[in-house]
């Protein structure tokens, strides 16, 4: 079971007003993870440890049904430190988080 992804994508926010900044992971790699990762109760997020540049941190991916794959959120203090924001290409590698 393959457990580490990474991709290139843009960052955007979710709308004009929000103050959430995600980026949409390939359907490729959705399609796997979708395949792979625990199930977890709810609404079907995922627990992840994520790596942009230098950073690293852990968070979810959440289901987006309108993409046919998941989104991830990107905190202000990341795309701070790693001076990245909506717009922005950005190298992201994920790794599963078995729980």
């Amino acid at each position: 079971m393959k457990t580490t992804f990474s991709f290139d994508n843009v960052l955007y926010e979710a709308a004009a007003d929000a103050p959430w900044v995600f980026v949409t992971l390939p359907v490729e790699i959705a399609d796997e993870i979708m395949e792979s990762a625990p199930r977890r109760p709810g609404f079907g997020s995922v627990r992840v440890a994520v790596c942009i540049g230098e950073t690293e941190w852990t968070t979810s991916l959440f289901p987006s049904k309108a993409d046919r794959s998941y989104v991830l959120p990107v905190k202000r203090a990341i795309r701070e430190k790693e001076q990245v924001d909506a717009g922005d290409t950005v190298s992201v590698t994920i790794r599963l988080i078995e729980e």
